[in-house]
This record gives C-alpha cells, sequence and structure tokens, in this order.
C-alpha cells in the first residue's frame, strides 16, 4: 500500500469489530474503514479486548477524512444507530482519534446519541498506555511528528500518483530522441539522446520526490515548489559544470531548465502529504508556480530538440 497500488479498493465495510473477546464495559475505538488505520489499530490493541467501531470514510484514512467531512459527526451518528452500539454497553464513552477532532463536534454526539467523546493520541500505538493511564496521553502523544522518515516513507505513493505522466514522458522522450541532424528517426540516435533525457528525468525525478522530501526542514523557502526547484537547480547546475562542454549549449540549456522544473512540480506535489499546509494554501501555490514549471519546460524542450540540428 505504500506504493498505493490499489489504494482506492483498500478498505473495509464499515461497521463495528470485536478485538479479543469484548464485553460491556470494553473500550470503544473509532476509526476510518481504510483498512491500513484498521489493522493498524487492531495490531496495537494485540492482547486485550476492545471494540472497534469503523465509519464510512470511502476508504481514505482519518485525518483526511475529517478534513473532507467524511469521518464527521453525523456519519458517526449512524454507525452508532447502526449498530446498535448503546445496547452492546454499560459505558457511554468513544475514544475518537485527535487526528480525527476537526469532523467530529463532540457536543453533537452527546446530544444526539448520548455517547461522550474522548480525544485519544495522535499514534495508535499510545493507545495501550492510553487506556491503561485512564485515558490521559502525555504532551508527547498530542504532537504531530514529521521526521525525517516519516517524510521518506510517503515518497512511493507521491512517485506511484505521478506514474502516468511520466510513462508518457518516457515515450515522448524517446520518440524525439531519435531525430537526428537529417530529420529522420534513428534507433542509435534515440538511445543515445533519448537516453540521456530519460537520465535527466530519472535525477530530477529524484531531486523532487526523494531528495527534497528528505532535506525539507533545511531548504530555503516557504513554497515546497521553490523548496524543488532549488534541489533540482543545484543538480542541474552541477551536472552543467561537469559535463556542459560535451552537451553543447542547447542541451546544456534544456538540463538547467528542465531538472528543477521537474523537480519543483514533485515537490509541489508533497504538500499534500505533509501535515502542515491547507488546501487553500496548496491551491495557491499551485497557481502561482505551475506557470514556470510549464514554461520551463517548453523552453528546455525547445533547447534540446534544436540541439539536434
Amino acid at each position: 500500500m505504500r506504493w498505493g497500488f490499489g489504494r482506492d479498493r483498500y478498505r473495509i465495510a464499515p461497521g463495528l469489530y470485536a478485538v479479543g473477546s469484548p464485553d460491556k464495559d470494553a473500550p470503544v475505538i473509532v476509526t476510518a474503514n481504510y483498512k491500513m488505520s484498521f489493522d493498524l489499530v487492531r495490531r496495537d490493541l494485540t492482547g486485550r479486548s476492545a471494540w472497534i467501531l469503523v465509519l464510512e470514510t470511502f476508504g481514505i484514512n482519518v485525518w483526511c477524512a475529517a478534513g473532507k467531512g467524511t469521518f464527521g459527526t453525523e456519519e458517526l451518528v449512524r454507525r452508532i444507530e447502526a449498530t446498535k452500539l448503546a445496547e452492546r454497553l454499560n459505558h457511554r464513552r468513544l475514544i475518537v482519534p485527535q487526528l480525527g477532532a476537526v469532523g467530529i463536534a463532540a457536543h453533537e454526539i452527546t446530544k444526539k446519541s448520548g455517547f461522550r467523546v474522548i480525544y485519544g493520541p495522535v499514534r495508535c500505538s499510545d493507545l495501550p498506555y492510553f487506556l491503561d493511564h485512564n485515558f490521559e496521553a502525555t504532551t508527547q502523544m498530542r504532537r504531530v511528528t514529521f521526521s525525517t522518515w516519516e517524510r521518506l516513507i510517503l515518497t512511493p505513493v507521491e512517485l506511484t500518483g505521478s506514474r502516468k505522466i511520466f510513462g508518457w514522458s518516457v515515450l515522448v522522450l524517446l520518440l524525439l530522441g531519435g531525430i537526428g541532424s537529417g530529420g529522420l528517426f534513428s534507433f542509435g540516435t534515440m538511445l543515445h539522446r533519448g537516453g540521456a533525457a530519460l537520465l535527466a528525468l530519472f535525477v530530477a525525478v529524484l531531486a523532487g520526490a526523494v531528495i527534497t522530501p528528505t532535506l525539507l526542514p533545511w531548504l530555503p523557502g516557504r513554497h515546497f515548489a521553490i523548496k524543488g526547484a532549488v534541489t533540482g537547480g543545484l543538480i542541474a547546475l552541477a551536472g552543467a559544470l561537469f559535463w556542459g562542454s560535451q552537451l553543447g549549449t542547447g542541451n546544456t540549456l534544456a538540463l538547467l531548465l528542465s531538472i528543477p522544473a521537474v523537480s519543483a512540480y514533485l515537490a509541489m506535489n508533497f504538500t499534500g502529504s505533509t501535515t502542515f499546509t491547507s488546501p487553500t494554501g496548496v491551491e495557491k501555490e499551485m497557481r502561482q508556480t505551475i506557470p514556470y514549471q510549464a514554461g520551463a519546460l517548453v523552453l528546455a524542450g525547445i533547447c534540446w530538440i534544436t540541439a539536434a540540428f
């Protein structure tokens, strides 16, 4: 699932699930029907007895679903009623993930169902401590982190999401790379020029989807596209300094324009995976930077194609 294949189908049916042998005093943990979320909660409750109330979030995780409104007050009330939860319990407590709080109005839940919402820790791995300490979380358990490793494990799905674009790019680069100085197509030229272009594309993807997320806190600029452009620009500049005399003016200019543009685009896409960007901020950044990315790629293409003649 880290690569995103079959991601839209990776869900379970909403409803009430038992972990261990829960009785009427067992805690109730609320989560989304994204299967990875459910599996992690179930794993971290190993050796315990609890109820897991799964909401219909259409395969989206808790945090994203809360922002979209599917992990919300009305859905939680519906699921409480549909599962006849009140009849199964002696208490009226629901443990809702802290990251789902934006979608849940606790007072409305109490008003409409009689259940009291208790916000659990950020990570389900802290649930055992939370349950053992009278539903109290430490300060650290309330904090959202975005460490280097937490950033890196998100890069595979970002790459997978762009696979169609880059799949077509590979085909176009190979075909255009096969056009030689006489205007005729040559497989030898395709392998030489097209292969070099694919190497540049690979470097750009590496810069935007791996290096930029890794160095995110230390790169200059607030916009992710700027951070990606800086990373790609430095790599392209290094390539131009080392191989510029062999590449020629046209190819060197194409290198200096294309790698930062692709790197900036991929870094900009990474905003959807972060813990500190908003939808409006992302939209604003896209409106401001995509025209520059597209313009740089067009100019790079012109420089690269004309360099063959």
